[in-house]
């Protein structure tokens, strides 16, 4: 057994105890969304079902209005990520490639902005989008003021995370591009952007995550059932309920995370080409 085997093999094992506690909750949730309602609170506790049921994901997909809630998130998660870093982008260029009074303040002022919970804002948040008008009413209740409400949100971290990269990157390759005729713009584009891929794919990871997974802002300004969005679905599915249908509930929340994993583990592919082209140039 060579070195390098030996080391892989105590690494897993030394990761092994954070594995196991990261993986039991998905674990319990796998487990109960197929099992059968009188087979969740038996005792002795079984972590198999003795009868496997597959219509609890029929089931739940009509009760939690699981293919509407399922098309807002993703639209709301995609719009909201490609308008972060559509502003995000230049403004971290500017900021890693421009020197201007006050920058290092302004760059540790967007660091402090990501300690304010968006809840703190949310009553606030709520009647500025009412004061907002919007087709035949105001931006309440409308996935348009969710959108630009979680790409406010994410700018500031997007553009720290991201001119924190671009000052990584040598100027010297610009510079020559300038020399054999490109103008800054396109230096930028031909040059510049394709070696900030890993940044920026890395920084769209976290925004579309946190888009998906917030809660606070789209519950205050989503009232109407075909705006919803999976986190509030899947709420409504327990909050207010005298008997809660935790198969069900299991079996949406289950849903509910492979559109992330997914998204992830295709970006990753996209993160690893990324790195590959930046080494090449």
């Amino acid at each position: 057994m060579n070195a390098k085997l030996k080391r892989t093999i105590w690494c897993w094992l030394a990761l092994s105890p954070l594995i196991v506690i990261v993986l039991f909750p998905f674990a319990v949730m796998l487990c109960t969304a197929f099992k059968p309602a009188d087979e969740i609170f038996v005792y002795p506790a079984r972590w198999l079902p003795v009868h496997w049921r597959w219509e609890n994901f029929v089931e739940m997909w009509d009760a939690a209005n699981f293919g509407v809630a399922l098309k807002n998130s993703c639209v709301i998660s995609f719009l909201s990520t490609s308008l972060a870093l559509a502003v995000s982008v230049p403004a971290a260029y500017a900021l890693a490639r421009f020197p201007f009074t006050g920058r290092g303040v302004y760059r540790q002022f967007l660091l402090v902005t990501q300690m304010l919970s968006p809840i703190l804002l949310v009553v606030g948040l709520f009647r500025l989008a009412a004061m907002i008008p919007y087709g035949n009413g105001n931006l309440v209740d409308s996935k348009l003021g969710v959108i630009v409400s979680y790409a406010a949100f994410n700018i500031a971290f997007a553009v720290w995370m991201l001119s924190s990269y671009f000052q990584t990157v040598p100027r010297d390759l610009e510079e020559s591009a300038w020399l054999e005729g490109c103008g800054r713009t396109k230096a930028v584009f031909k040059v510049f952007l394709p070696l900030a891929v890993p940044a920026i794919v890395v920084t769209a990871i976290f925004t579309f995550i946190s888009a998906w997974n917030e809660f606070a802002v789209v519950y205050t300004l989503i009232r109407s059932p075909e705006n919803k969005t999976l986190t509030v679905q899947v709420t409504d599915m327990v909050a207010g309920k005298y008997t809660v249908e935790w198969h069900l509930v299991m079996a949406a929340t289950l849903c509910a995370t492979l559109p992330v994993s997914v998204v992830f583990a295709w970006l990753q592919r996209y993160l690893v080409k990324g790195l590959a082209l930046g080494a090449v140039k």
